[in-house]
């Protein structure tokens, strides 16, 4: 007996078994993702495809309850969901919020991958372009909610108060939360704090003039609430 020749012969036996293994393997992934695309038609006709502003509102609040309480459901992140939107997209909510790091909406509302239009930019400021991207999502895709949400030590807000020198274009969204801070200028309490809420008030002022808007707004379709995000807790408060 030869045993190089049978040394030889286990390693072919092994590799064909491996590689058969590997081949099945194959078979069952491509035939899962084949499927997916049908599977996510079906589940397409099932979810709803708008929700009535407050529903859409009370969805935002227990989504923020579930973080809070790490009880996350992480909803829509599976490559199933992907298959569902890629093609279109329905989100409930459209959240106008600072780009500040520490607020991420999907991760606050424990919501997923379609759910929040999101429009950042620090100090959660009503410009024209984050206007229009806001008109886009209520007056095209039908978006019912309208949140613009702030946070407490907010930066932006705080350079505005401290009347900071900034550098280079920083200082233009400091100039688009000044006229807020001259309805709390004298009012009691931490100025921060206060100011971070009259611009979350001073923004929503701004986006209602929106002629876009104002006809969803007049048809019931859509609700416009503010809300203050607190980065210790992880709390949304509505404040409007």
């Amino acid at each position: 007996m030869n045993p190089n020749k049978n040394s030889i012969e286990r390693r072919n036996f092994l590799k064909l078994g491996v590689m058969g293994t590997f081949g099945m393997m194959l078979t069952a992934s491509d035939l899962l993702w084949q499927m997916q695309p049908a599977k996510a038609a079906e589940l397409s006709a099932t979810v709803p495809q708008s929700l009535s502003p407050d529903a859409a509102l009370q969805k935002l609040i227990e989504g923020n309850q579930r973080f809070i309480q790490h009880q996350a459901q992480y909803p829509h992140q599976s490559a199933l969901r992907l298959q569902e939107v890629a093609q279109t997209q329905h989100p409930f909510a459209t959240i106008l919020s600072c780009a500040d790091s520490r607020v991420p909406a999907e991760i606050v509302f424990d919501q997923g991958i379609g759910d929040i239009f999101d429009v950042r930019i620090a100090g959660n400021i009503a410009t024209p372009e984050a206007t229009g991207s806001i008109e886009y999502a209520v007056a095209l895709l039908g978006t019912p909610l309208l949140m613009v949400l702030g946070h407490e030590r907010c930066g932006a807000v705080t350079a505005a108060v401290q009347k900071q020198a900034l550098l280079g274009e920083i200082g233009t969204f400091v100039k688009a939360i000044k006229p807020a801070l001259e309805k709390v200028k004298s009012q009691p309490g931490d100025a921060v704090e206060n100011a971070v809420v009259a611009n979350v008030h001073y923004q929503i002022e701004q986006l209602q003039r929106s002629p876009l808007l104002q006809e969803r707004l007049h048809s019931g379709k859509l609700k416009i609430v503010g809300g203050r995000y607190d980065l210790d807790t992880g709390k949304v408060t509505i404040i409007t």
